[in-house]
C-alpha cells in the first residue's frame, strides 16, 4: 500500500513580506510543508510617505531590512507594524524570494495567491514553463488586503483551505469544485482557481 505523501504548498503575495509570510508562519507551525514567495520586481515596504517607499532586492535578508528600517525611523516602523512583521519573518526564513526565480525549489501541489494580479503572474509563469512531467498543480487566489490584521485572517483561512485539500489527498481533482464551493459558503470569501502542469 502506498504511503500518503504530504502535499507541498506555496504561499505567494507581491513582496513575500506580509500575507505570504503570515500564512507561511502559521502553516509551518501546523506542520504543513510550505514555502513562500513574492512576484514583484522588488520588495516594497511603506516609507515615510506614499511617494517614498522602502525598496529592496529579493534575497536581501529580513534582518538587514529590519536593521535598515530601525536605523531610519524606529518609532514610525514600530508604530506601522513593519518591525514586528520583519522580526516574525526572520524566524520563518532568511530572505524574501521571488516566485519567478524558484524553479529549482521543486514542485508544489497547491499555490495560494493573495491578490488577483499576483495570481495572474503565477498562472502566466506556470503556463510559460516547459511542461515535462505533466504533474498537476492547483493555483488558487483568495483576495486578502495587504495589512497586518487582514494577513492574520488570511493566514487562518489559508490553513483551513490547505488542511481541507490535504484531507482530500490524491482525490483533490475530483472534489475541488465542491471543496471550493463549501469553503466560499463557510468563509464568505470568493476563490478563483486554475490548474497548471509541471
Amino acid at each position: 500500500m502506498e504511503v500518503n505523501r504530504k502535499m507541498r504548498f506555496a504561499m505567494v503575495c507581491s513582496s513575500n513580506m506580509n500575507r505570504s509570510m503570515e500564512a507561511h508562519s502559521l502553516l509551518g507551525r501546523a506542520g504543513l510543508d510550505v514555502q513562500s514567495y513574492g512576484t514583484g520586481t522588488h520588495v516594497k515596504l511603506p516609507g515615510p510617505s506614499l511617494h517614498e517607499p522602502n525598496v529592496y532586492d529579493f534575497g536581501t535578508p529580513y534582518s538587514v531590512i529590519y536593521d535598515d528600517l530601525r536605523r531610519k525611523d524606529p518609532d514610525l516602523y514600530k508604530r506601522n507594524g513593519l518591525l514586528p512583521m520583519l522580526k516574525r519573518n526572520t524566524s520563518v526564513k532568511l530572505a524574501p524570494q521571488r516566485w519567478q526565480d524558484n524553479a529549482a525549489d521543486g514542485m508544489f501541489d497547491m499555490i495560494l495567491t493573495f491578490e488577483e494580479r499576483v495570481f495572474d503572474l503565477v498562472v502566466d509563469d506556470m503556463h510559460n514553463r516547459e511542461q515535462r512531467l505533466f504533474d498537476t498543480v492547483l493555483i488558487i487566489n483568495m483576495d486578502v488586503k495587504d495589512n497586518h490584521e487582514e494577513a492574520g485572517v488570511g493566514a487562518k483561512l489559508a490553513l483551513d483551505l490547505c488542511q481541507k485539500l490535504e484531507g482530500a489527498d490524491d482525490e483533490w481533482e475530483e472534489v475541488i469544485d465542491d471543496l471550493i464551493v463549501a469553503f466560499e459558503k463557510q468563509h464568505k470569501r470568493k476563490l478563483v482557481y486554475n490548474i497548471a502542469f509541471y
